[in-house]
């Protein structure tokens, strides 16, 4: 069965707009920031595809173990009919699911959702090839703006991996889940992957590794600004800064100008110190507790919580109430 063609709620002037919004709100506020969903052209996406199989970065490492281990007996739990990705990316991991669902012979459609058309058309190619009886149906969208597009009916199963939950605010964090919770039936699941608070000698390496990926990575999302809005950072410029904030348990990724600047974007003269630091990603790291609080303040309860055997990852499988 070919993949079906995709259905976009997101169109290039869409993300033109947002890229000039945030730009604008986020070059102008006192503590400078842009948010780390810039940094993933196509260069990006191929550099953190670089960054997942660095020796330092353990999450994908970790999380793969996990759905491995397990992915059999969410198959067993759930019993899903549809299984939607948030993100979905190349959905390389996500294959371990479709694999226990479809041996399980209750998988019809997968549906993978991602603001990117060129990776979502690759990958539900990909998919659709190697999964010849599955439906997939990929949505072009942002999961914290689409997800009332998702489509309905049948036991459903959204599966949210990477940690990237930890990528948002605990306030935009609340309204995803709620939107979350909003956008299922009770008795459809979610399958969250978060990266666990532990030791930051492992964890900051995996945001500041010894070959520089990250780095570049780090500086790309200059580049993306460059590129699409016509200003002028030098990228060289700023230094990669991966600092890890114990109160409030995340890594917050930065980039700091090595000498006093000026740059133009939009219409804008934006002004840096040396040594000023421009925020660009935070990763929250979580607590098992943490987790169940969280979700079940948006009405999803845990029916299952795995970590890898050095508790690195954790992957909770949650029920709407």
């Amino acid at each position: 069965m070919s993949a079906e063609p995709l259905e976009i709620h997101l169109e290039e002037r869409d993300l033109d707009r947002s890229l000039r919004e945030d730009v604008r709100v986020g070059l102008t506020a006192r503590e400078k920031w842009l948010p780390p969903k810039w940094f993933y052209d196509a260069r990006g996406s191929e550099l953190f595809e670089e960054i997942t199989r660095l020796p330092e970065y353990y999450p994908t490492r970790a999380e793969r173990a996990v759905i491995q281990r397990h992915a059999s007996r969410i198959a067993e739990v759930t019993g899903a009919k549809t299984l939607i990705e948030l993100g979905s990316g190349s959905s390389e991991k996500t294959r371990l699911l479709l694999d226990a669902l479809s041996g399980r012979g209750t998988l019809g459609t997968f549906v993978p959702l991602d603001v990117s058309v060129s990776a979502l058309r690759q990958s539900t190619a990909a998919l659709a090839a190697d999964y010849p009886r599955l439906r997939v149906r990929g949505i072009v969208g942002d999961f914290t703006r689409h997800l009332d597009r998702l489509p309905a009916g049948g036991r459903r199963l959204v599966a949210f991996l990477g940690g990237t939950i930890g990528n948002l605010m605990p306030d935009e964090r609340a309204a995803f889940l709620a939107a979350t919770r909003a956008a299922l039936e009770t008795g459809d699941w979610l399958l969250l992957g978060t990266d666990l608070v532990k030791d930051p000698g492992i964890i900051l390496p995996a945001y500041d590794d010894a070959a520089g990926v990250t780095a570049e990575f780090n500086r790309n999302v200059l580049r993306v600004v460059n590129r699409e809005l016509g200003a002028d950072f030098v990228p060289e410029e700023f230094r990669h800064v991966a600092v890890w904030d114990a109160e409030r348990e995340w890594i917050e990724m930065r980039l700091r100008a090595q000498r006093s600047m000026r740059v133009r974007v939009l219409d804008l003269t934006v002004d840096f110190a040396e040594g000023e630091e421009l925020r660009t990603e935070v990763s929250a790291k979580f607590r098992p507790e943490g987790v169940a609080t969280e979700l079940a303040a948006a009405g999803l309860t845990v029916e299952e919580l795995w970590t890898d055997p050095d508790g690195l990852f954790g992957l909770t499988l949650a029920r709407a109430i």
